[in-house]
């Protein structure tokens, strides 16, 4: 007879990993494919405003909280000059983009992304060329950006029209510059230096920013975790966070080793954290370098296609992956698995927002809507803002044909002091069974359900198209709290969002 299936679980409010940075619920917008050129720009769309930017998409954004956006690339900045994009739009070139092989057109540049973001309410993240160019752009696009006036460089951005510098904070020092495909690809050696002396110019320029530095661009990298490690010995007192990028797929279709594959990205965090501690630890430093998972996602069903397109073209429907239900579970392990490190990941980076494997999808001259992976992505950053507590799980698991001992269960837990709620997420990986959860929550005395979030569906491969909705999540969802024990049923192949709230008194 099988073994019944069983999670229990301990929530406390004393066991805490960190307060949740709210960057870790970042996007990314790069110029590729129509991410921009009929994502979130399009001045022939009806629903466009007065600066050519959908009104649509817009609102999508801004449900979901998007709290910070990297800007504008990804392999794209290693051979962009950011001069192209400013000043008089007629008088801006066409340049061909090596990255993606096609053509630039520069019709939004910095300022126009500057403006879009506050319409989106987020920040901006953006990144310097680190391939082509090096200190000499990265430090006037600072003065351009960030300068009050005076000089030339912030007096030139006045004349195009904004008085006010931008104050960027956050600023990326390249982009996987590890990687042979990267236009000016590196050695660690001589990424370290040439970020070590943009960092210092550019902070000699604005002392207040944070920089990122480029680690490996996924863990099969030959050089992973040593290119962290000889960057950070390099750079170390300059910057302030080491990029992580992963991206996962399941083009063997096995749904049971794909959804165990937010172990890998665990073991990622893990292992890049312990680096940056090494190396503190050998400079004897009192500072501690953070991690920004500044690029993360599923990214497969598109690549046949995207072989097949013609270079050289405006804006070609690139990386545009239709996502299915499996893809939506993976995707909520994987914002689980940024929580449970919240101590560390200060910022991370769904790639990418629109368009481009993203979660919000747009028709061009035509309507928008929500992939499968727009739901986790939502019910996260909005209700996962607090402190992220350490669940105590007690999960069956499995051995897949990558991974062994995988929690059916992966759990992370945010409580917002202020707010007086404990927010649960939750996803049951099994293919086949629902499995009951016992969740001792005792420390939470008064507190009620609020609500019980799911995201079903009994076709894995359901997907979402402008047409139809198949994947959406119901408040239907089965706990009871009782006596300090929440009692709830994860079904199969599930994600949970189990709110309690703390019962209000008149």
């Amino acid at each position: 007879m099988a073994e019944k299936l069983q999670a229990k679980m301990v929530l406390d409010k004393s066991y805490q990993i960190s307060e949740v940075d709210k960057r870790i619920y970042g996007s990314f917008i790069e110029h590729l494919g129509r991410a921009v050129y009929g994502g979130i720009y399009e001045p022939d769309h009806p629903d466009a405003d007065e600066q050519g930017f959908r009104k649509d998409v817009i609102d999508l954004v801004k449900e979901l909280q998007v709290p910070i956006v990297r800007y504008p690339g990804g392999n794209m900045v290693s051979a962009y000059n950011w001069e192209d994009g400013v000043g008089p739009k007629e008088s801006r070139p066409k340049r061909l983009e090596l990255a993606w092989r096609t053509i630039e057109t520069n019709e939004i540049g910095t300022n126009e992304f500057v403006d879009w973001a506050k319409k989106a309410q987020a920040e901006v993240m953006m990144a310097v060329n680190l391939g082509t160019r090096g200190i000499d752009a990265a430090r006037n696009l600072i003065e351009y950006t960030n300068h009050p006036s005076g000089t030339y460089w912030s007096d030139l951005r006045r004349e195009h029209g904004y008085e006010q510098p931008h104050n960027i904070k956050t600023w990326c020092l390249g982009n996987e510059m590890d990687g042979p495909w990267q236009v000016g690809h590196k050695t660690a050696a001589e990424y370290g230096r040439i970020a070590k002396e943009t960092g210092k110019a550019m902070k000699l320029v604005d002392p207040s920013i944070e920089l990122v530095a480029c680690g490996s661009s996924n863990t099969d990298m030959p050089t992973f975790p040593e290119y962290e490690a000889t960057t950070l010995d390099i750079a170390y007192d300059e910057v302030d966070y080491i990029s992580l990028h992963q991206y996962y797929g399941n083009s063997s279709n096995d749904p049971a080793n794909y959804l165990a594959k937010n172990m890998d990205m665990d073991h990622f965090i893990k292992t890049v954290t312990a680096t940056c501690d090494y190396i503190k630890a050998k400079h004897r430093s009192k500072k501690t370098i953070n991690l920004s998972f500044d690029e993360w996602n599923v990214w497969y069903h598109s690549r046949e296609h995207d072989e097949k397109l013609d270079p050289w073209t405006v804006a070609p429907p690139q990386l545009e992956d239709v996502y299915n239900f499996e893809d939506a579970l993976l995707v909520g392990s994987m914002l689980i698995t940024l929580l449970r490190h919240a101590d560390r990941v200060k910022m991370a980076c769904m790639a990418q927002l629109v368009n481009v494997i993203a979660p919000i999808m747009t028709e061009n001259n035509g309507q928008s809507w929500k992939q499968t992976i727009y739901y986790p992505y939502l019910h996260a950053s909005v209700y996962g803002r607090g402190i992220s507590l350490q669940p105590i799980l007690s999960s069956p698991k499995y051995d897949s044909k990558d991974f062994t001992d995988v929690p059916f269960i992966d759990s992370a837990a945010v409580y917002d002091e202020q707010e007086e709620a404990l927010t649960i997420f939750l996803v049951n990986k099994h293919l086949e069974e629902s499995i009951p959860l016992d969740v001792d929550v005792r420390s939470f005395e008064g507190y009620e359900i609020a609500e019980h979030i799911v995201l079903e569906h009994h076709d894995l491969k359901a997907a979402n198209t402008k047409d139809t909705t198949r994947v959406a999540p119901h408040g239907k969802g089965e706990s009871s709290l009782v006596d300090g024990r929440l009692k709830a049923q994860l079904n199969r192949t599930s994600w949970n969002v189990i709110r309690l709230q703390k019962a209000r008194t008149n």
